[in-house]
């Protein structure tokens, strides 16, 4: 099966990682060197949010008082995409088992995000994300 997603897929973008106390979050993840590249309020959900780096790994953190506090805590993978409309056709031509009717935005980072979530096999969550 020839794989259509692929010329608009350039990476694992990050990590989703919920948290009852994102100071404890961040202060935690700075041991290791980790460093906040950005951190605002997503006010559609009024949570804070905060996106921690090392290197090319980046950790979404965001404090939704609902973490699982448990195996198994971490929330989605987001892939780094180039074109979100035609990723987004893609997945519903290929019959994937998206979480929203539409493309979704948040106006994080310098012009802010476009993404969408998929529902994998496991009941795992694969967000596809444009920087806009």
């Amino acid at each position: 099966m020839k794989n259509n997603f692929q010329p608009f897929i350039t990476g694992l973008q990050h990590i989703g990682l919920p948290t009852n106390d994102i100071e404890a979050t961040i202060a935690f993840y700075e041991i290791f060197g980790f460093q906040v590249a950005y951190r605002t309020i997503n006010e559609k959900a009024n949570e804070q949010v905060a996106f921690l780096r090392l290197g090319d790994i980046t950790i979404e953190t965001y404090e939704n008082k609902q973490a699982a506090l448990a195996n198994g805590a971490w929330d989605h993978i987001a892939l780094n995409v180039t074109n979100i409309e035609a990723v987004f056709q893609l997945a519903k031509e290929k019959g994937l088992d998206i979480m929203d009717s539409e493309i979704q935005f948040l106006p994080f980072w310098d012009n802010g995000v476009k993404y969408f979530i998929v529902i994998g096999p496991n009941k795992e969550k694969v967000e596809l994300n444009q920087f806009l």
